[in-house]
């Protein structure tokens, strides 16, 4: 059996306690956990992608999002931004799909 699971996730929003990703400089980076709603098979893949973004007209835009650390279980939203880069606020949609176990599977041994 295949199972899909999917979500969004608010990352951040530093622009309301000025925070590292709207006030800081050069390399930046948070991960978040993300749990799956049901614990698949074997591990799943999973596919990220930025579903809002708010960034200052300052500077330059830089932006990278990957899913990382991915497990039966879950895995971590990982978003980086480097340079002069002021990032307000970031929201992830995520999406996994993978073998989950069926209720009428059993093993001898």
């Amino acid at each position: 059996m295949v199972g899909v699971d999917q979500g969004d996730v608010i990352l951040f929003s530093d622009f309301e306690h000025d925070g590292d990703m709207w006030t800081g400089d050069g390399p930046r980076m948070t991960r978040c956990h993300v749990k799956f709603s049901e614990v698949y098979g074997e591990i799943p893949a999973v596919c990220v992608t930025l579903s809002m973004w708010d960034m200052s007209n300052a500077a330059n835009a830089r932006a990278d999002v990957q899913a990382d650390d991915i497990t039966c279980g879950g895995f971590v939203i990982v978003f980086r931004t480097w340079g002069d880069t002021k990032v307000a606020r970031v929201r992830v949609s995520w999406q996994s799909i993978g073998e989950v176990p069926h209720g009428d599977e059993w093993e001898l041994y």
